[in-house]
């Protein structure tokens, strides 16, 4: 199971967090990812360089509670529930907070 490494350390605002979206789980890609939370629930699904769709991942957030702080509660609950897959995408997602 593939697992990727957020680090809030590495940003401090939204645009940040994509950017960090895009170094840790896209390669090779020859366009930008749009950089809002519909793309990065494709992101999340597979298929965009290191891991397949539909395969099970696993996001392990460092420093969170930096990111919640910078990002504020109503965001972050927006990202949480894209990773957690409210909508159905279908993506299988483990969520670990530190």
């Amino acid at each position: 199971m593939t697992t990727y490494i957020i680090d809030g350390n590495n940003f401090s605002d939204i645009e940040g967090f994509y950017c960090e979206i895009d170094r840790i789980m896209t390669k090779g890609l020859k366009f930008r990812t749009g950089h809002n939370l519909n793309a990065f629930r494709d992101i999340l699904s597979g298929g965009f360089g290191f891991h397949e769709a539909d395969e099970p991942i696993v996001i392990r957030w460092l420093s969170y509670r930096k990111s919640r702080e910078d990002l504020g509660d109503s965001l972050m609950l927006a990202i949480l529930d894209t990773i957690a897959d409210h909508n159905g995408s279908e993506y299988d997602c483990k969520l670990e907070l530190y």
